[in-house]
């Protein structure tokens, strides 16, 4: 498909693009108190278990928006708030996925989530197709989140023909690259913050396991690809980050994408590398749609307003291609 051209045009305060991630990352505030919703938690098939959050439009409905967060975020981030009400509002059902040990309770395994892990992805869809409720599901995905659904979509060889339609929000399609700018200088930040709170949670996580991470091991533990040297790729059958970052990355699966997607990443986004643009892929496969904006940041996308651009992008991009 041709790149789409992006009419999004923020306030001056933010088209600056550290400032839109952070207000909209820590700042942001959706009253969701008016929403209907209860958590099921799924036990998956080796004993492991992931919390689903459900909100409930007031009609019964048969449409699904099915939603994965990023990297150490969880279902009640505010860019998965937001987007729930905006589509509970146009009567969809909303599920909030929450990856392994990311729903304020420690997962029962070693093993946690990684930006590859689509078994989970479709461990949690064919729970939800056994209900016979949906005829039509849709797939939004930010981030870590979002390219697990794009990596979902490209390497299955059917899909459900219940799933019609996805959109990807900051998708760091190109691991490795998105790695390297998370441990630059301009980063530096970012990743203070995320390999605290991983190390936090790899600590208590050693603590239960012992015997296959020690002490020693997390103080080797420098930076966010050190994380993904030491646990992630241990942990889930990868040789190291290298191979970790090879076998996950999106990128390679998107020439298979056989239904509309929607790939919305802005330019001046600094977790992204150059290969996350994927401009090729997009004009040789007609289900991929590529916009870039040029501001937005990582999940950024402020708008004056209660919805922030992404949230509208997606409810447009999807009922435009609903049955």
């Amino acid at each position: 498909m041709p790149i789409i051209k992006s009419n999004y045009r923020p306030s001056t305060l933010f088209r600056n693009g550290f400032y839109s991630t952070v207000y909209s990352g820590i700042i942001r505030k959706v009253d969701f108190s008016k929403i209907d919703s209860k958590r099921e938690r799924l036990t998956l098939s080796d004993g492991d278990f992931i919390d689903l959050d459900w909100d409930f439009s007031n009609k019964k409905s048969d449409k699904l928006l099915l939603m994965l967060h990023g990297l150490e975020g969880d279902s009640k981030r505010a860019y998965m708030l937001g987007s729930s009400k905006l589509f509970n509002s146009k009567n969809f059902t909303i599920g909030r996925m929450n990856f392994r040990g990311c729903s304020g309770e420690e997962n029962a395994l070693f093993r946690s989530y990684h930006s590859g892990a689509t078994s989970d992805l479709a461990e949690v869809i064919q729970h939800i197709l056994a209900q016979k409720q949906f005829k039509e599901i849709y797939l939004l995905g930010f981030s870590l989140g979002a390219n697990v659904i794009l990596k979902y979509l490209g390497e299955s060889d059917v899909l459900p023909v219940e799933i019609k339609a996805a959109v990807a929000v900051s998708v760091p399609c190109y691991l490795e690259g998105s790695a390297n700018s998370l441990v630059s200088l301009k980063n530096l930040p970012y990743a203070i913050r995320f390999k605290r709170n991983l190390i936090k949670t790899l600590r208590a996580k050693q603590k239960k396991f012992p015997e296959q991470i020690t002490k020693s091991d997390i103080k080797k533990i420098k930076t966010l690809i050190d994380f993904d040297d030491v646990y992630t790729s241990k942990a889930h059958g990868f040789e190291n980050a290298r191979d970790y970052y090879s076998r996950s990355s999106s990128l390679q699966f998107l020439p298979s994408i056989n239904i509309p997607t929607l790939i919305l990443n802005a330019k001046n986004d600094s977790f992204l590398s150059e290969e996350c643009y994927p401009i090729k892929e997009a004009k040789e496969n007609p289900n991929l749609f590529l916009e870039i904006p040029e501001y937005g940041g990582h999940v950024g996308f402020h708008l004056n307003g209660e919805y922030y651009y992404n949230e509208i992008r997606a409810l447009e991009f999807i009922e435009n291609h609903s049955t």
